[in-house]
């Protein structure tokens, strides 16, 4: 190596130690300068040597990071760790110099097989820092030997691992009078010029962390020690294949004093023998700057990924840069930010930063002068800010010479066919199903969630509810590719897999409800093959289900599953028969099923009776004319038999005193709503449900059921007075004690309605209580409100209503 110099903290026995913060901007500039200076032979990184056979893609122009290395074992993808790199990261600094210059590159760290099997036994997914904690915890020390992400883990602490873990840098923060790591690495690492010396960093933070070392031992990352032992024994290898002095090592801080320390290769070796181990695989997988972030929950994570890739790649005039990149989000939003303002809050960080001590600007100070020039004092746009720039939404990508298992390669087909590209940046998708090329992409994102990919979730369409449109948010992940090798189990293709997976579910499925979901779920995702299967089971299910709540549960789905016939073209025949089938036998035992309930049962068969109300008013519409073979009752269940038949078991319901009496109310309010029933029977059942002998608590219920639960009966009771006259009477009639028991749930029908509602009813009632007027309900009418309508007011308004309506005007008006 040119360059030579003394034994020092940057070296031992002749090999270069270059000791970093993992993701840290400064670190890899570092680094750069000392490669370019030493030159050496050969590059050693920390890392699972598995990544040995993969970094040749690091050169490909197609690879673009953030990446990660990602190793899963063979027969449980699920059980997996990742290995994220950004542009800014030491490490993929370094691994970029090396192959610029036909350098080999060896990874040194514990073979990702050893840790994947440790985490197996209960010490979470051990990675080039030992990091055990779960996904969401951030473990100390890891801003200096940061590594792999657990993609999943456990609480467990591996055994002797008792000690408290301690995070170098804080504790270097603190003892430099900082109370902000980030604020302490900034002022001595990220705002210093590069210096004559390039390896007078490493040997100063080396030497930090010799005294940490010293001092507190293995800082409570016992499982270092192991990881520490195979690296020197590789490192000695590759000393004896290049020689002492041509090696460099690109590694932790934390671990420089422990490559360092002359230890035997008996010792080493007998940390490392009996280690358990397992078959794994790795590959290269994009990643995010927002899971790089701590609030990812990733524990190596740093703050501010994006305000780092900022820092690592301007030329020069930092905080400029990146207050024109501000300005620019914000003018993209539609706030008014000009170059003034970009001027003016530039002057504000460099005064900032003069003020406060620092030699540059930092973060701090470049958020505080946005904040108050370019947000006028406000945090909402600075959020924005902070999210899209701060952490960041880019979205790494890989070649496709990295090697992904078959279920990835044909989803990359599809993705690329549909024209959709999986982005970091939150977006939604609008998709008309009438469109071929839409309904495909519909068809994937549906199969995909089928097969626990979350790449997309459905949400409500904006300003049209047809069964012809879908809205789907979109983001894309880091851990979806984790999904996908773990579905990989269910076929090579992404309809092979989904099918074969609806199949499984369909057979475990506990309840009839999870089977009728899992049918439209097909539907909706186009299994041919699956809906047989799903189907059989459905059937055997619904002909031994005895319980009408799981039987009402399940009718919905399985109607919303005959809408998709019409949209997107599935023959849904067979599934008609079954929901006909299934809403008969929900009508012969809802009635008695309806009765002795208590009070949190009677509100649950509520629900079904309002959910098979509006299946069954969709089922007429989908089932013009087909009877349904077996099917018993006046008319049949087809078409208008079957609302037949729902209207007569309404009308048992309505009038069985025995049945709970929020099921009665709701029953009376729906049959009122279908005008199946005249607003004389409707004043008749109600006073009887609400005489003066009747139980109050069953009043009160019967009240809930006919006005509460969102119904708009708030508005029914507003323009019938004879209805509210009812519910007056009633109410006063009630004695004190009994007013106690049914107060509750009168609180809980009546604070549903809108404010204005409200008040509306309550100066109806003060108005007809008062000495001014008729009593509410009574024959002198409401004060306010005539007897009969007025003529002359309402024709004022008929020429409005009609060009509204769009209907010819009258008279020629």
């Amino acid at each position: 190596m040119t360059g030579q110099r003394t034994e020092s903290a940057a070296r031992a026995g002749g090999t270069l130690l270059l000791g970093v913060r993992h993701h840290g901007p400064g670190s890899a500039r570092a680094v750069r300068a000392a490669l370019d200076e030493a030159r050496p032979d050969a590059v050693l990184i920390e890392g699972p040597p598995e990544a040995d056979s993969l970094v040749h893609l690091a050169a490909d122009e197609a690879m673009r990071p953030p990446v990660a290395l990602l190793a899963h074992v063979v027969d449980e993808p699920g059980r997996s760790a990742f290995w994220p790199l950004a542009g800014f990261s030491p490490e993929w600094v370094a691994i970029q110099w090396a192959a610029g210059r036909g350098v080999p590159v060896r990874f040194i760290d514990l073979p990702a097989a050893n840790s994947l099997a440790r985490a197996e036994e209960g010490g979470g997914a051990a990675g080039p820092e030992g990091d055990t904690a779960p996904v969401g915890e951030a473990a100390p020390g890891d801003e200096v030997a940061p590594g792999a992400e657990p993609a999943s883990g456990n609480d467990s602490a591996p055994e002797g691992e008792d000690a408290v873990r301690i995070d170098p840098l804080a504790v270097l923060a603190e003892t430099a009078g900082y109370d902000d790591l980030e604020r302490w690495w900034e002022d001595v690492v990220e705002h210093r010029g590069s210096g004559a010396d390039a390896f007078a960093p490493f040997e100063a933070l080396g030497e930090a962390m010799g005294a940490l070392r010293e001092a507190y031992g293995d800082g409570g990352h016992g499982r270092d020690l192991v990881r520490e032992a195979h690296m020197r024994l590789r490192m000695r290898a590759a000393q004896k294949e290049f020689g002492p002095d041509r090696v460099a090592v690109v590694c932790g801080a934390w671990h420089v004093p422990a490559l360092r320390r002359r230890v035997t290769v008996a010792a080493d070796r007998a940390l490392l023998k009996g280690l358990p181990k397992v078959k794994a695989e790795m590959t290269w997988v994009p990643w995010t700057h927002r899971r790089l972030s701590r609030a990812s929950g990733y524990g190596a994570g740093i703050a501010s990924p994006g305000w780092y890739g900022h820092l690592f790649d301007a030329p020069d005039r930092p905080v400029e840069r990146w207050m024109t990149k501000v300005a620019r989000l914000l003018r993209e939003e539609d706030r008014p930010v000009s170059s003034a303002h970009v001027i003016e809050a530039v002057r504000l960080a460099d005064t900032l930063a003069a003020m406060r001590g620092r030699p540059l600007a930092g973060l701090t100070e470049t958020t505080d002068a946005v904040r108050a020039v370019m947000c006028e004092g406000s945090d909402i746009p600075l959020a924005l800010v902070h999210d899209r720039l701060v952490v960041g939404d880019v979205l790494g990508e890989v070649p496709e010479a990295a090697p992904a298992v078959p279920l990835q390669r044909d989803l990359t087909r599809l993705q690329r066919r549909l024209r959709l590209k999986p982005e970091a940046l939150e977006r939604e998708l609008e998709l008309d199903l009438r469109k071929e090329t839409d309904a495909v992409r519909s068809t994937l994102l549906h199969r995909l969630r089928l097969l626990g990919i979350g790449w997309g979730e459905p949400v409500r369409s904006r300003g049209s509810t047809g069964t012809f449109r879908e809205t789907w948010r979109l983001r894309w992940e880091p851990e979806l590719s984790v999904r996908v090798a773990e579905a990989g189990v269910w076929g090579t293709t992404v309809l092979g897999a989904a099918g074969g997976k609806a199949a499984v579910d369909a057979v475990g499925a506990v309840t009839l409800a999870e089977v009728t979901a899992l049918a439209e779920r097909c539907l909706l995702a186009e299994l041919p093959d699956a809906l047989p299967v799903v189907m059989r089971v459905l059937a055997d299910r619904a002909a031994l289900e005895a319980d009408v709540g799981h039987l009402a549960q399940a009718l919905p789905a399985l109607v919303r599953s005959l809408r998709y016939g019409d949209v997107r073209g599935t023959d849904t025949a067979a599934l008609g028969q079954v929901a006909l089938g299934l809403a008969e036998r929900v009508f012969v035992g809802l009635p008695p099923a309806s009765t002795g309930l208590d009070a949190d049962a009677a509100l649950e068969m509520r629900g079904h009776v309002d959910a098979v109300h509006q299946a069954v008013g969709l089922l007429g519409e989908l089932t013009p004319g087909k009877p349904t073979a077996g099917a018993t009752g006046p008319g049949g269940a087809g078409s208008q038999g079957v609302r037949d038949r729902w209207g007569s078991v309404l009308r048992a319901l309505a009038r069985r005193e025995a049945v709970a009496g929020v099921v009665r109310g709701r029953a009376v309010r729906l049959l009122l709503d279908g005008g199946e029933l005249a607003d004389e029977e409707v004043a008749r059942l109600m006073g009887l449900a609400l005489s003066r002998g009747s139980d109050p608590a069953q009043g009160a219920a019967w009240i809930e059921g006919f006005v509460g639960g969102g119904s708009g009966g708030g508005m029914l009771l507003v323009h019938d007075d004879r209805l509210l006259g009812l519910v007056d009477d009633w109410l006063s009639g009630v004695s004190a004690d009994a007013f106690i028991d049914v107060l509750p749930l009168l609180r809980r029908t009546f604070s549903a309605y809108e404010p204005g509602v409200r008040r509306t009813l309550g100066e109806l009632v003060r108005r007809g209580a008062a000495g001014g007027g008729a009593a509410v309900g009574g024959t002198g009418g409401v004060p306010g409100f005539a007897q009969e309508i007025d003529v002359v007011r309402a024709d004022a308004v008929v020429a409005t209503v009609r060009v509204l309506l769009g209907a010819a005007p009258v008279g020629g008006r």
